[in-house]
């Protein structure tokens, strides 16, 4: 009988130190992926203020991290609108430009004032020196946003 108490609870701890190690994989890969500077999502921009429709920059106080991505809030309303839905509110492609993503597979920096919100889904776009991807994703924004949910399964 003790001898069983001892496996069983030796399977126990494997399973438990294996979930444990497969958190802290996604974590990493999460961090290693996403567009962050400084260790935050948006270059600081409230996630939750895009959706209506005045994208602003957080709080630095007002501050959540989901699955090892930090993000800034304007209030805590929007904190806890976010941190009840997260998915809804995370940028596709781990905020990186959705047309080069698309377009090319590439992580490209965005401006993060240059977004689209499609099917309830933030996408985020550069708009530098006379290129605002934004322009050319709308031409054809159907085959882009496809191959861009290729590349982005082949990267995370």
């Amino acid at each position: 009988m003790l001898k069983q108490v001892f496996l069983f609870t030796v399977i126990i701890f494997l399973l438990t130190q294996s979930k444990m190690t497969l958190a802290q994989d996604e974590l990493a890969k999460r961090k290693s992926h996403f567009n962050l500077e400084k260790g935050i999502a948006l270059q600081g921009y409230d996630p939750v203020s895009y959706f209506d429709g005045k994208p602003t920059k957080g709080n630095t106080s007002i501050k959540h991290t989901h699955k090892g991505v930090a993000y800034y809030f304007v209030n805590q309303a929007n904190a806890d609108k976010f941190k009840s839905n997260p998915d809804k509110y995370e940028p596709a492609y781990g905020g990186w430009c959705a047309y080069a993503m698309g377009a090319k597979g590439e992580k490209v920096s965005i401006d993060p004032e240059t977004y689209k919100i499609t099917n309830g889904k933030l996408f985020l776009f550069y708009n530098k020196f006379f290129n605002n991807t934004l322009k050319e994703w709308n031409k054809d924004e159907i085959n882009l946003g496809k191959k861009a949910d290729e590349n982005w399964s082949k990267i995370f």
